[in-house]
């Protein structure tokens, strides 16, 4: 019995883990990192036209959580809506965004590790990150911002952008509802949650999407607002947040940036003969 029960495990195991590598090497062909040049030119021509950049942040995130929160979750998410279109390919998260004033440091720059552009540097990469897409034949080329700070700059810069390519038939975007229009607040609220205990930065929805993607990045036992110090740079209620919630959390904005891109996909004008 002993015998038939191991040898019936084992199996499980060796299936699970052929199938793992095929998923994971299937994933891994949506980042552009992981491509040749070659890939990329053959998966362009093939139909590939859409860019995803992900912008994140590396940020104080509270007493309970990791300065990389943001480039994790929006990586997910990038991939998961590039996925979903069957269209697209996710360029390298680009980890630094404005966080406030250096000079004196205000925002999240007033607390240590957090690593911060100016919006004049943002701005300038995000450009050249764009012009080396379009450069690669990409048609539509998108920005996701999981940070707020990002947003102004991101939508000013896809309309410049656009307007100055619309002779070749390229179209920048600030994927805007993924952020601002996603309905996590409505939902949190038909949870129970009040705007309290929701909060603005490292709270409920933050900690819970953080939960069910890399738990290892929290903090368990700090987590409540009771443990923080009096400057924590969090807000809300952490503590409340469950994985489950977050698993939920991270399907409103991945549904919502899917959506966007198809929107835009389906307004793209030809490309120029």
């Amino acid at each position: 019995m002993y015998r038939r029960d191991f040898c019936k495990l084992a199996l499980g195991l060796m299936l699970a883990a052929a199938a793992r590598p095929a998923a994971s090497a299937e994933a891994d062909r949506l980042f552009l990192e992981n491509l040749s040049w070659i890939e990329i030119r053959d998966e362009v021509a093939a139909g590939k036209i859409v860019a995803i950049v992900p912008t994140g942040g590396t940020e104080q995130n509270g007493p309970h959580m990791a300065l990389g929160k943001h480039n994790v979750i929006v990586r997910h998410n990038a991939a998961e809506i590039a996925a979903r279109l069957g269209n697209a390919l996710v360029a390298p998260v680009l980890p630094y965004v404005p966080e406030g004033a250096f000079d004196p440091p205000t925002g999240h720059m007033a607390f240590p590790g957090t690593l911060g552009l100016s919006d004049h540097a943002f701005e300038v990469a995000l450009r050249d990150i764009a012009t080396s897409l379009a450069l690669a034949g990409f048609r539509l080329i998108c920005f996701l911002g999981d940070h707020g700070e990002s947003q102004a700059i991101q939508s000013r810069l896809a309309q410049t952008l656009t307007r100055v390519w619309h002779h070749r038939g390229i179209r920048v975007a600030n994927l805007d509802r993924y952020y601002f229009a996603n309905g996590e607040e409505a939902w949190l609220k038909t949870q129970g949650f009040d705007d309290t205990a929701i909060g603005h930065h490292a709270s409920i929805p933050d900690t819970a999407e953080l939960m069910a993607l890399a738990p290892d990045e929290l903090r368990p036992d700090r987590l409540a607002p009771k443990d923080w110090p009096a400057r924590s740079g969090a807000d809300g209620d952490p503590a409340k947040a469950t994985a489950a919630m977050g698993r939920h959390l991270l399907e409103l904005k991945i549904a919502a940036g899917e959506a966007q891109v198809r929107e835009l996909l389906a307004a793209l004008p030809p490309p120029p003969k």
